[in-house]
């Protein structure tokens, strides 16, 4: 146990398991006393909060089925009881007098470490992520949405790579062994400078630790597109630095910006890292389910002597991969059956699920058609309708079909049907047509965003081609979020799906979205080709021979159809969308490379605000004034567009207000 908490109170969690179920359970539950959260300030009817922080410690059954579905379980060490040991880290925030509450428990997967819920959802873009980590003021908490509707806020760590550090939460997953000795195995590890990775390439920190250091077994090679031959760098230009990082030489070199390198290495000591899906499983299904522990210490989140009466789970990006990567796996039902989590929302996951259930599994790898491409994330089945994939053969669905099913919302921006797949999770995988999704599963394609996207972004171009695209999804995801509850809570379901369609012509290949021309704006000539998953280890072209494509095999990848302005036509589209001042997109490309995609960002090019501007720049878009004429007509747009979004349960008041605010001031007119 760390130092900082021992001073804490501890309490002890040992639930009774029924005869004959899967031994997996939490045993001890380590938290400090509540304690006043923002200084007491108090959320409209709810009231104030209070904050929880501590340590899980629980444990599983190798043997029982639900448990082996996890990589290496059967590898962990066990302890006299012949149960995997783990602990990890919890965070929970909950109304001071929970009865002033909603019931509802949400659950926000951590991604990387970090929440997401405040900065992201709340709208709380000036704070900094370890703030949000941590907040300490109500200042920091953006519009407070979680906490006026009086939810149960909690996380627990699930990454066990993860630093502790600024408030990230973390989790201690055993090692595994083979017959008593440790795991040695020659894995590639990919990094790029100046597009994900931190630092400024002098050190590059390695995922696990080296079993040699001895260079002439290892090799580290360079390429400037993934389409290109890797260039060997020779072992006497790069050197090992401990046995968990490497950097180049001479001393002083860096590794160059934006370029693919790769190191095959002896890498030894890979975690079971799987135990996270488990861990989320049992923390949750305990604080949902029990009220005491064996001596009697009550539920730290009971509500007037019981617990939640709902459960849903949000996350973003990572978080959402691993969501449906959760719901894959069997994990959303305790070890008695009943269902952990009664509804989900997963925000811009795509088609994908997380690298995190393999040996040497490094979950924080997401994969795009420049960076990551080759490791595991977009696998069979992509959709929660059952279809067939047409290189293996084998019909699935993402949901399971029994009771453990839960309220299922997905929702994607644009970004994630350009680079990551997403018209899968709702066309069969050759993309010949659309699905009929079940009745408890809805799909959403926010028009015109990114992947990143949130309140206060200002344009800017960085590494790509194009400025990026500040249009926030956000006000959606409140409202999505907001109809799940409904969902859940009321059995009123949620709005139906909002997505590009093959029947009705606006899903459509990537090579058929033409752009309006204009001036210094480059242009993508397709979306990223999803493929069956290849060897991560050893992918395609990547021994010393003649370099060798990948697999021709790809999936039917759809994106949305655009306007005359460049628009998407498809989706849940906003009143910048419906009314818009620019062309936003999903997608930009590479300053330095521009024919592969940059990351996971899209353009935004505002409209010229007069004829004659247009006219100097060759913009073939309308102008501000041409198409709106004045500011009260375009007012008048945008309050329409958002009174029919709030009519359809897509839009909530104070962000439709929001919107008629911001166009009453716009210095477009």
């Amino acid at each position: 146990m760390r130092a900082k908490l021992a001073a804490v109170a501890v309490l002890v969690f040992a639930p009774m398991l029924g005869a004959g179920a899967a031994r997996a359970a939490v045993t001890e539950l380590h938290l400090g006393k509540p304690e006043a959260f923002v200084d007491n300030y108090a959320f409209g009817g709810v009231g104030p909060y209070v904050r929880i922080r501590g340590t899980v410690k629980g444990e599983l059954d190798p043997n029982a089925p639900d448990n082996k579905v996890i990589a290496d379980i059967d590898k962990a060490p066990r302890n006299e009881r012949g149960m995997v040991e783990y602990e990890t880290d919890v965070y929970i925030l909950r109304p001071a007098d929970p009865k002033k509450g909603s019931g509802m428990l949400l659950y926000e997967v951590n991604n990387r470490g970090r929440k997401f819920l405040i900065n992201w959802l709340q709208d709380s873009s000036q704070i900094t992520q370890a703030v949000a980590n941590d907040p300490k003021g109500a200042g920091e908490l953006g519009n407070r949405f979680a906490f006026n509707r009086g939810y149960t806020l909690v996380w627990s760590g699930w990454d066990p790579d993860v630093p502790a550090t600024g408030g990230a939460l973390s989790a201690r997953f055993p090692v595994a062994m083979e017959n008593g000795q440790p795991i040695v195995k020659r894995i590639r590890e990919e990094f790029h400078i100046g597009t994900r990775g931190g630092g400024d390439g002098s050190l590059v920190k390695l995922t696990y630790p080296a079993a040699s250091t001895d260079k002439t077994t290892a090799r580290l090679v360079v390429r400037a597109r993934d389409q290109d031959q890797r260039t060997d760098v020779p072992a006497d230009q790069w050197e090992f630095d401990g046995n968990q990082a490497i950097r180049m030489l001479p001393a002083g070199t860096k590794f160059e910006p934006i370029k693919i390198y790769e190191l095959w290495y002896d890498a030894t000591d890979p975690k079971v890292v799987g135990l996270g899906y488990a861990a989320t499983r049992d923390v949750v299904a305990f604080l949902r389910r029990e009220k005491t522990d064996r001596q009697g210490i009550p539920n730290p989140v009971l509500i007037d002597g019981a617990p939640p009466a709902h459960t849903m789970a949000f996350g973003i990006s990572q978080s959402g991969r691993f969501l449906r990567h959760y719901i894959e796996l069997g994990m959303n039902k305790d070890e008695q059956g009943r269902k952990v989590f009664d509804g989900m929302l997963a925000h811009i996951s795509g088609a994908g699920k997380v690298f995190a259930n393999h040996e040497f599994s490094e979950p924080g790898r997401t994969a795009t058609e420049h960076e990551d491409r080759y490791y595991p994330e977009n696998w069979f089945p992509f959709s929660t309708a059952s279809s067939r994939d047409p290189f293996s053969n084998q019909t699935g669905a993402l949901l399971r079909a029994d009771a453990s099913d839960p309220l299922l919302i997905e929702v994607n921006t644009s970004t994630e049907y350009w680079q990551k797949g997403a018209s899968l999770i709702h066309t069969d995988p050759a993309g010949k047509q659309d699905l009929d999704l079940p009745p408890n599963v809805r799909v959403y394609m926010i028009a015109g965003t990114q992947h990143a996207g949130r309140a206060g972004q200002k344009p800017s171009a960085g590494a790509c081609a194009n400025v990026r695209n500040p249009h926030s999804p956000t006000p959606a995801l409140r409202a999505l979020v907001a109809a799940l509850d409904e969902w859940v809570t009321k059995g009123r379901p949620a709005p139906a799906s909002r997505v590009p369609s093959i029947a009705g012509g606006t899903a459509v290949l990537a090579t058929m979205v033409k752009m309006p021309a204009l001036k210094d704006f480059t242009t993508v000539a397709d979306a990223n080709h999803i493929g069956p998953p290849v060897d991560w280890i050893n992918p395609p072209g990547s021994d010393r021979r003649a370099y060798a494509v990948a697999s021709a095999e790809t999936y039917g990848v759809r994106v949305s159809a655009v306007d005359g302005d460049g628009n998407e036509v498809a989706g849940l589209r906003l009143p910048d969308i419906v009314a818009p001042l620019a062309t936003y997109t999903g997608w930009n490309v590479y300053k330095a490379q521009p024919d592969e995609m940059c990351d996971r960002d899209g353009s935004y090019v505002p409209f010229a605000k007069t004829a004659a501007e247009r006219q100097k720049n060759g913009d073939p878009r309308p102008s501000v004034a041409e198409r709106y004429g004045s500011r009260e007509a375009y007012v008048a747009k945008v309050k329409a567009a958002a009174d029919a979004l709030v009519a359809d349960r897509l839009l909530l008041e104070p962000d439709a207000e929001a919107y008629v605010q911001a166009a009453e001031t716009s210095d477009r007119f």
